[in-house]
Order: C-alpha cells, then sequence, then structure tokens
C-alpha cells in the first residue's frame, strides 16, 4: 500500500492505537486522527493544575486473562511498566482485613482455600458462593445474555448479604453496571475467564506510569511506516474512504476505520452511510454507565496495602497511585456512578472519606491536603440484556469495502473493558487487510485440565461470533 492509499484510523483511545499499531506493522500508512492533545481516549491521563500532578481520568486496570491488551503492551513495548499484583484485599468496616491470593490447587480450586479463609464471610454465605461458582462452570453463558446477573443468581439462591458483600463489588467494577441491570452473559464471562479458568486469569495489573506515558510509542511506529498521528485535530464528517477534520481538511483514504465512542461516531458518519448500515440504527439504542475516579492527597500514610475492596461500601475501591510506596495518595473508584455524578466536588469528597474513615480507622487523623473528582460519565457501555444483544459488529453487510468500526461497545466478545478495545482495534487491522479478524486475536488463557474437565468444555462458548457479520 502506498502513502497515497493511507488508512485513516479516526480516534485514538486504546481501540484505535491497537488498529494503527498492527497496520503500522504491517507496513501500512495509517493517519491516525485524535481531537486531544493526547493519546489513550478515556483511559489516559491529565495534568491537574489545582495539585500539580499528573492524573489518570479513572484507575484502569488489567487482569492476567486480558490477553489481547497484553499484546497491545508487547507491541508498544510497554509492558514493563505495568506491576502485577497476586492478591487482593478487602476490608470491612471497621478495619478487619481480608487478602485473598492464589493456593497451591489448579485451577478452579486454587482461590478455595482463600475463601474459606475470608473473615468477611460467613460459612453459610461461603458455601452459597461455592454453589454458584460450580454452577457458573457449567453455564453457556452465550444462552444467558437474554437476562440480568441479578435474576441467575436468584435462582441459584444467592442470599442478599453475599450479592451485597461479594457478587456486586466484583461485577460492578468489572461490567462497570449493577447486578440488577448487567446482561448475565457479561457477568458470568468475568467469573468464567478472570477467577475459574486460569491460576494466572485473576492476576491484576496496574500502571506504574500515568496512563498517558503507555502511549508514546505508538507516535514513533506509526511514523516509521510513512504514516502520521496528527493530535489535536477534530473530525466533522465520517464517509466510507473519507474523513473532513473540523479545519475543513478532506482526506482522502483507501480505507476509513472509526474507533470514536459510538455517541460520537453517529454524530460524525455521514447520513447517507447511517441510512444504508443496520449499525448504525443499533448504536442508537445503546445505553451509558458513569464512572467516577476521586484522587485524595492525605499528609500521612493511609492505605496499608497496594489496592483494596471497601466491603459493603459506596467507594468500592482504594488504589495507591503510582510512586506513592506510603499509601498517601489515594484514587478511590465509583463504578456505576449514576447517583454521584450531579454531586458537586465537596460532597463526592465527604462521601468517599466517610467511606474511607469506616474501613480505615486510622485515617480520621490524617489531614486532607487535596481531592480531585474526575467524572466521566459515558465512561463504558452499559451491558445491559438490551444492549448485549444489539452489538454491532465491526463490518457492515458490505465488509470487504465500508465503514470498519473499532471500540469496546462493538462485538469482541468481551465486556467493556481494555481487553475488548484491544480485541476490536486488532480485528479491524485484521479486516482491513483483508484477513479474517478473528485470526487476529490472542487466544485466551488455555483452561487449566482439572477446570476443563469439570466445566464440561462449556466455559467458553464456541458459537459466538466476535464482530463478523
Amino acid at each position: 500500500m502506498s502513502h497515497s492509499d493511507a488508512v485513516i484510523v479516526v480516534g485514538g483511545g486504546i481501540a484505535g492505537i491497537a488498529c494503527a499499531s498492527r497496520l503500522a506493522r504491517a507496513g501500512v500508512s495509517v493517519t491516525l486522527l485524535e481531537t486531544r492533545k493526547k493519546l489513550g481516549g478515556r483511559a489516559t491521563s491529565f495534568n491537574d493544575t489545582r495539585t500539580g500532578l499528573t492524573i489518570d481520568n479513572c484507575q484502569h486496570v488489567a487482569m492476567g486473562c486480558c490477553t489481547n491488551y497484553l499484546r497491545f503492551c508487547d507491541e508498544l513495548g510497554v509492558r514493563d511498566k505495568i506491576t502485577w499484583l497476586r492478591e487482593t484485599h478487602w476490608i470491612e468496616p471497621g478495619g478487619r482485613l481480608t487478602t485473598m491470593r492464589p493456593g497451591p490447587l489448579p485451577a478452579p480450586f486454587h482461590l478455595t482455600g482463600a475463601f474459606l479463609r475470608a473473615a468477611f464471610l460467613s460459612v453459610p454465605e461461603k458455601v452459597a458462593i461455592a454453589r454458584a461458582m460450580n454452577a457458573i462452570l457449567r453455564t453457556d453463558r452465550f444462552r444467558e445474555r437474554t437476562r440480568t446477573f441479578a435474576e441467575w443468581l436468584a435462582e441459584r439462591g444467592q442470599p442478599e448479604s453475599v450479592i451485597e458483600k461479594f457478587w456486586t463489588p466484583v461485577t460492578v467494577s468489572a461490567c462497570n453496571l449493577t447486578v440488577e441491570r448487567v446482561s448475565a452473559s457479561s457477568a458470568l464471562h468475568v467469573f468464567q475467564e478472570g477467577f475459574l479458568a486460569h491460576r494466572d486469569a485473576a492476576l491484576v495489573g496496574v500502571a506504574s506510569v500515568p496512563l498517558v506515558e503507555l502511549y508514546d510509542p505508538a507516535e514513533e511506529l506509526i511514523a516509521d511506516s510513512g504514516g502520521e498521528v496528527r493530535l489535536g485535530t477534530g473530525v466533522e464528517e465520517v464517509g466510507e474512504r473519507y474523513v473532513v477534520t473540523t479545519g475543513g481538511e478532506r482526506l482522502e483514504g483507501q480505507r476509513v476505520v472509526c474507533a470514536l465512542p459510538c455517541e460520537r461516531a453517529m454524530k460524525v458518519v455521514t447520513d447517507d452511510l447511517q441510512a444504508g448500515d443496520a449499525r448504525f440504527a443499533a448504536m442508537k439504542r445503546i445505553e451509558h454507565s458513569p464512572i467516577l475516579g476521586v484522587h485524595l492527597v492525605f499528609d500521612r500514610s493511609v492505605l496499608p496495602v497496594h489496592s483494596a475492596v471497601l466491603v459493603g461500601r459506596p467507594t468500592q475501591w482504594l488504589f495507591r497511585k503510582q510512586g506513592d510506596p506510603l499509601g498517601s495518595h489515594i484514587h478511590a473508584v465509583i463504578s456505576a456512578a449514576d447517583e454521584w455524578v450531579a454531586l458537586d466536588e465537596a460532597e463526592i469528597g465527604r462521601r468517599v472519606l466517610e467511606d474511607i474513615h469506616a474501613c480505615l480507622p486510622g485515617s480520621v487523623f490524617a489531614r486532607v491536603l487535596s481531592v480531585r473528582a474526575v467524572k466521566e460519565k459515558r465512561a463504558t457501555f452499559a451491558p445491559t440484556p438490551l444492549v448485549e444483544l444489539e452489538r454491532p459488529p465491526l463490518l457492515g453487510a458490505d465488509g470487504a469495502g465500508g465503514l470498519v468500526l473499532a471500540g469496546d461497545y462493538v462485538q469482541s466478545g468481551w465486556p467493556a473493558t481494555m481487553e475488548g478495545a484491544a480485541r476490536t482495534g486488532f480485528m479491524a487491522a485484521a479486516a482491513v487487510l483483508g484477513d479474517d479478524p478473528r485470526d487476529a486475536l490472542v487466544p485466551p488463557l488455555r483452561a487449566g485440565a482439572v477446570a476443563r474437565r469439570v466445566a464440561q468444555h462449556c466455559t467458553t462458548p464456541a458459537r459466538f461470533e466476535v464482530g463478523v457479520n
């Protein structure tokens, strides 16, 4: 492909970067357009003028099961900037701490010992969770798209206390939606792939640098193949083979990949193109769910561990920020934050501090130096049963030459995650190159032999088509 046949990728989030980088590695000249002056989309950082800190929009984490996001990091040469955590900590009101780490047993039993020792769960609650986990291993999640996870849990007799203390914090953090709203298939995916299939699946990876620094190598990689990254370039119109910038410049491309969030894509893709493409009718029905990230800086150490789930509190997670081994700079995360987005920063800070004080009693003696709340009102699509059925494929009916879509909302086989975004970016690049998009993906971690036998080969539904008509 010559430079005049350059591919235009619109949107510099993870999906757009993954697509452009993969094309550049194949020798394609790529023009990557991003309206902001930095890459990363919703998974990036900004310079906070009030505190002087470079802070992430929200805490983003990878897991060991995120094989394509990890390939994305490998291709950019930044995987060494991910710190891996083998254990999770759960802190109850009053300060009692439970640490959960894999034991010596093979998957799916590697976390059995941790659950047996979990202080925040009673014996009947542990039995209920074990019963549901056994059912999850044998469930074809593809068949569960049309109902909610709450309905699925109710059928398995899960007590409200278990839903509040265990199923909700994991589901909300992973899917950004409550168990009452999330599609059972999305939630089941989290537990099947992230907890039960492989010993390393539940490892938590946290960037050791501001997120924006992970994407720096992309510009050089794209430039080396004759392409360019154009930051601060807004888009007014997207056609099948052209893009018009907000500055009035018309760019022609051999192919166009639209890696914008779905609500933005519907505003810029031409009416004629949308009218003839069923994907856009479906996209109009996609809902969103917000995430709230709150950065708090204290005058002393507050969080004794690298991260923690706050059991039964509205603030779900606390993380120590990179470069702060003492735990005085804390990033609090509230997913599915619909009830929080209308609050002002002072009230948000008050509520988060209330949760921190409840679970970390010693924090009442610390002075708060700064509070910075970051609202992502459209952080992810909302994977409700309706939306799961409506997610569009990356290719339209005229897939051989039409507009390619990429982004976490596109059919990827994953919930709204960085893994899902990376998968669609790689698949979009394959479609441009004329390859089968499914062949572009790194396979999931292979389930252990015991897990495969217990699950009777039902963990990953083979009939699920990832984004291809």
